[in-house]
């Protein structure tokens, strides 16, 4: 697949830092003389410019209006491949610009009017992917995102992880030069591999390497149906550079586009469905535990159909927003230890659900205990099942249960329900309503103490964690509004404070856990929110931001409107509380250094100014907010300034958790 202008070609990288040299060269050598020896120079070198002029060729090149391109030999491939991604309904395309899919990018912008989707300018891979993840939480639909080679991939790689361990879908699309005769010499050799989807195999649910245009266009369709069928995942395809530039050839076979059509999502077997709800419906103390169930609003709807039903409480581990706050049978995870039988859905991990890990136990090696009795029965509804990869694991300890159905909870829900209402004994229904009239009362006392442990410090300053999201709340409970990111640990606040009911009200977590996600998906999200008319706010932690602050530029130059509170700790926090309890343990002191954490761990000494960063990149920002009187005020004026269509930032200084 030969590349018609390959010995011309020129790396991203290697370009910019050509250019730096030769643009910075004359008044460096300037700069570092004197005055008096800059005037007994001659003044043609004085006033010698840092570029020539262009010549007659070059400045027709830049200022004359393009010619149409000659398709004498044939349209480019990345043309067709632009038609390919046109039938699916994606929207946006965050991505990092590079040389190995620029025969793509082209098209998109050129050929396609980058529309469906539109280009959204990103500082870096792992920013890109990240704000496809949010976006999806938000909408429901994938976004494609394009990397560079073995370098850009290796950027991606962490988010991509995320997307995975959160069972979200994003189309990957990798440039490479695939073949090394042709291959340009130098950096686009290095950014090349044979196979680098290797890199991310392990964590996508499926990839391909295509080898002409007609393979590209099934394979296309082929990951978003792969990736939107339940389970969801992250998919990755290399295509080659070449294949993009070259002329289409058909080899006598007309080209086509493969229509997409939506598989449905895997339901539980039917005798499985019976057995699980025949153990619920004579269950004395039957427990709902939810994850990642709820895919929709419908499937809030089923669940809350499902807990009625049985006047069972439900424990909402938070990886979606999956059952109202409000509603009186939510309860929380202490719960579990009452249980006849617990029924877990899409649940990202079982075993921790019914057991409890006590970390350094005896000989510094921790150590386990069971939450519940051994006659206690586990039903499991986990369509991850169907999509267990070996090398990495996010599928958590094994656990044994006594009614496992790999299939997707929201599609089974109906099913169970109907036949939880069958299998019902006569007689039974005055005892299931007493069991809930003591729910409601329980969930109401608990109401109380929560509110009485957020008012602990509520003028502290720094300020408390519970002030900072109550404050938060206190601007926004009259709009419609999505809380797309909390990247800190704010001692789970919003949902043990805010009335969640919607399914865009909490989008959960990264998933994987790694570190500068908070940022770009709650940038992905606000994108998702923005064309819904939807007011989004994050909690972002300082930490997280730090990771890949470009994104906030993204977020200002698409026009994204978010608010973002900085839970600025000035520090690691969960790892300041990691070594504080090895040294605990060790019976030493941990050496805090000039800082007020073990060193290693804090963010300060210089403090950073992030509305400064903030404003740096086109975002209305204010800080540092120390004292909580200040904090109202502040984002009531920052609220007003996201309604204008800006983002906003607030620096807070807060308590660690």
């Amino acid at each position: 697949m030969e590349r018609k202008d390959s010995n011309t070609d020129m790396n991203r990288r290697k370009f910019l830092t050509r250019a730096a040299v030769v643009g910075t060269a004359t008044p460096v050598m300037l700069r570092n003389t004197d005055a008096a020896t800059t005037a007994s120079l001659p003044e043609e070198i004085v006033r010698r410019p840092s570029a020539r002029a262009p010549n007659a060729k070059v400045a027709a090149a830049e200022t004359e209006t393009p010619q149409e391109p000659n398709y004498a030999n044939g349209r480019p491939g990345s043309d067709f491949m632009v038609d390919v991604i046109k039938t699916l309904d994606i929207k946006y395309m965050p991505s990092n610009p590079a040389s190995s899919f620029r025969g793509l990018h082209e098209s998109l912008i050129d050929y396609g009017g980058n529309k469906q989707p539109e280009f959204l300018t990103c500082m870096h891979e792992e920013s890109a992917v990240g704000m496809a993840h949010g976006y999806f939480k938000v909408s429901g639909k994938p976004l494609l995102t394009l990397c560079h080679g073995t370098v850009g991939l290796q950027h991606a790689a962490m988010a991509i992880y995320n997307a995975w361990c959160d069972r979200v879908p994003v189309l990957v699309v990798g440039g490479n030069d695939l073949d090394a005769a042709t291959r340009p010499p130098g950096v686009p050799t290095i950014h090349s591999a044979q196979d680098i989807n290797a890199l991310v195999r392990d964590f996508t649910k499926w990839d391909d390497t295509p080898v002409s245009a007609q393979h590209f266009a099934q394979s296309f369709v082929r990951m978003y149906k792969i990736a939107t069928t339940p389970p969801y995942g992250p998919v990755m395809m290399s295509l080659d550079a070449g294949l993009q530039q070259e002329p289409i050839r058909e080899n006598g076979v007309k080209l086509y586009i493969p229509r997409f059509v939506p598989s449905s999502p895997p339901q539980g077997d039917s005798g499985a469905v019976k057995e699980a709800a025949r153990l619920l419906a004579r269950a004395e103390r039957p427990v709902i535990v939810v994850d990642r169930a709820a895919r929709t609003a419908n499937g809030i709807k089923l669940l809350v159909e499902l807990a009625e039903t049985l006047q069972a409480p439900v424990v909402d581990m938070g990886g979606r927003m999956n059952f109202p706050k409000t509603h009186s049978l939510s309860r929380p995870a202490n719960i579990i230890g009452q249980a006849d039988v617990v029924i877990g859905m899409e649940l990202s991990d079982f075993w921790g659900v019914v057991n409890s890990y006590i970390d350094n136990g005896d000989n510094g090696v921790g150590f386990n205990e069971s939450k519940i009795k051994s006659s206690t029965k586990l039903i499991s509804i986990n369509s991850v099942e169907l999509n267990t990869k070996a090398n990495y694991q996010d599928f958590q300890r094994f656990l044994t249960i006594d009614v496992s159905m790999p299939a997707d909870a929201e599609a089974t829900l109906p099913a169970l329900i109907d036949a939880v209402k069958s299998a019902i004994p006569d007689g039974r229904s005055a005892a299931i309503s007493k069991r809930g009239d003591a729910i409601r009362r329980a969930h109401a006392e608990a109401r109380e103490n929560v509110k009485q442990a957020a008012a602990i410090a509520w003028d502290a300053s720094p300020i408390s964690t519970a002030r900072l999201v109550m404050e938060t709340w206190a601007q926004i409970k009259d709009l419609d509004w999505s809380l797309v990111s909390t990247a800190g640990n704010v001692s789970d606040w919003p949902n043990r404070l805010w009335p969640m009911e919607q399914h865009y009200h909490w989008l959960g977590g990264s998933g994987g856990y790694g570190v500068g996600y908070g940022a770009p998906a709650s940038i992905g999200a606000a994108l998702a929110n923005r064309d819904l008319g939807r007011f989004s706010v994050s909690i972002q932690s300082d930490g997280d931001l730090m990771y890949a602050p470009g994104v906030l530029w993204t977020a200002a130059r698409h026009r994204i409107p978010l608010l973002a509170v900085m839970h600025n700790n000035r520090g690691y926090h969960q790892e300041v509380m990691h070594i504080q309890r090895v040294a605990n343990f060790r019976d030493r002191v941990a050496y805090l250094g000039e800082d007020l954490a073990p060193v290693g761990t804090s963010i300060q000494n210089p403090d950073i100014e992030y509305h400064k960063l903030a404003e740096s990149m086109g975002w209305w920002a204010k800080g540092p907010i120390k004292h909580p009187g200040d904090l109202g005020p502040a984002i009531k004026e920052a609220v007003a300034v996201v309604q204008s269509g800006q983002p906003a930032l607030l620096n807070v200084w807060t308590q660690p958790r």
